[in-house]
C-alpha cells in the first residue's frame, strides 16, 4: 500500500510543476493550484505528522488547545514556548510605534508585561473568538465546540455536526481571516468519527503540516468525549500555495522518502473538551527525517 505521507508530497509536485504563479497579498509571491483532496486513516491509531520533514507536533496541539480556549491574545502562547503567532502582531507593532524590536525583545515583553500583552498581544476575534463565542445578530454569544459535543452524543446522524470561523462581520478586525475554516463531522454505524475539514487557503511547506496535526488532535479529543473511535480524517484545500521563497526547501522535501506515521494517544479522559491539556497527548514511533528551515510570510 502505497504510503499516505505521498498524498502530501504529490501536492507539493504539483505545485512546483504546474502551479500559477501570481503575486500575494504578502508581496512574497506564490505559485498555487486549487482545490485538492488527501485522506488520511486514523483508526489504526496513527496520525499524518509528516516524517520527510521533522514537525514540532506538540507546538501544533498546543496551538489547537489554545483554539479550544476561546482565546485571542498570544501571550499564553508565547509563555508556552509557542512563536508561531507573533509574526503578526510584531508587525503591527513595529508599523505603528516605529520602533526597531527584535522578535525575542518582544516575545519577552509580551510574556512578563501584562499590559504591554493586552495591547500589542492581541490578534481580534480569530479562530478561538468564533469557535466559543460567536456573537449572532440575536447579541447572544454561541459556543459552536460545546454544542458540536453534545449533538455527537445525542443526535450522532446529524449531518449538522460542523463549526466554521467566516464570521464575516468580524473578518475586518481579525489579524488574519480564518485559514481552516470548515470542520464537518459524521459518525458512522459502527461508532467511528470522521472529519472533513475545508482550508481556504494553506501555505504548503509551513503550514499545512501543523494543519494535520491539529486537526487530528481535535478528532481525537472530540472523538474520547464522545465515546466513538477516530476514523477518517479528509482534508480539502482551496488555494493550495508554496511561496516563491520556499520553492528549493519543498524541492528538498521531495527528495525525502517517507517513513512510517507515528502513534498518538490520550493517556486520560478529561472531565470535557476544555480540560485538555498537552501532557495528555503520546506520540509514539516517530522518526523523522531533518527540519527544513523557511520564512513565515506575513
Amino acid at each position: 500500500m502505497r504510503h499516505p505521507e505521498y498524498q502530501y508530497l504529490d501536492l507539493l509536485e504539483q505545485v512546483l510543476e504546474r502551479g500559477d504563479e501570481r503575486l500575494d497579498r504578502t508581496g512574497v509571491g506564490t505559485r498555487s493550484i486549487f482545490g485538492t483532496l488527501v485522506r488520511f486513516d486514523l483508526s489504526d491509531g496513527s496520525v499524518p505528522i509528516l516524517t520527510t520533514k521533522r514537525v514540532y507536533w506538540k507546538t501544533a496541539v498546543k496551538e489547537m488547545l489554545w483554539f479550544l480556549t476561546g482565546g485571542t491574545n498570544i501571550q499564553p502562547l508565547v509563555r508556552d514556548n509557542v512563536r508561531i503567532w507573533t509574526d503578526w502582531p510584531l508587525a503591527t507593532y513595529r508599523r505603528e510605534t516605529d520602533a526597531d524590536i527584535s522578535q525575542a525583545d518582544f516575545e519577552r515583553r509580551i510574556a512578563e508585561d501584562d499590559s504591554f500583552a493586552a495591547r500589542w498581544g492581541e490578534l481580534g476575534p480569530v479562530y478561538g473568538k468564533q469557535w466559543r463565542r460567536w456573537m449572532g445578530a440575536d447579541g447572544r454569544e454561541y459556543d459552536q465546540i460545546a454544542g458540536l459535543v453534545d449533538t455527537l452524543k445525542t443526535n450522532p446522524a446529524s449531518r449538522r455536526m460542523l463549526f466554521h470561523g467566516w464570521n464575516v462581520a468580524e473578518l475586518g478586525s481579525m489579524a488574519l481571516p480564518p485559514c481552516h475554516m470548515v470542520y464537518q463531522y459524521h459518525v458512522t454505524s459502527d461508532g467511528r468519527l470522521n472529519c472533513l475539514l475545508f482550508q481556504r487557503s494553506v501555505d504548503l511547506l509551513l503550514g499545512a503540516a501543523f494543519n494535520f496535526v491539529g486537526a487530528a488532535a481535535l478528532q481525537l479529543m472530540l472523538a474520547q468525549q464522545a465515546g466513538l473511535a477516530p476514523g477518517e480524517l479528509v482534508w480539502v484545500g482551496g488555494d493550495v500555495h508554496l511561496y516563491l521563497n520556499h520553492l528549493d526547501q519543498a524541492r528538498e522535501q521531495l527528495t525525502r522518502a517517507p517513513r512510517p506515521f507515528p502513534t498518538m494517544r490520550l493517556v486520560r479522559r478529561p472531565a470535557s473538551i476544555d480540560d485538555y491539556r498537552i501532557e495528555d497527548f503520546e506520540v509514539s514511533d516517530y522518526a523523522p527525517h531533518a527540519s527544513i528551515k523557511a520564512e513565515v510570510a506575513v
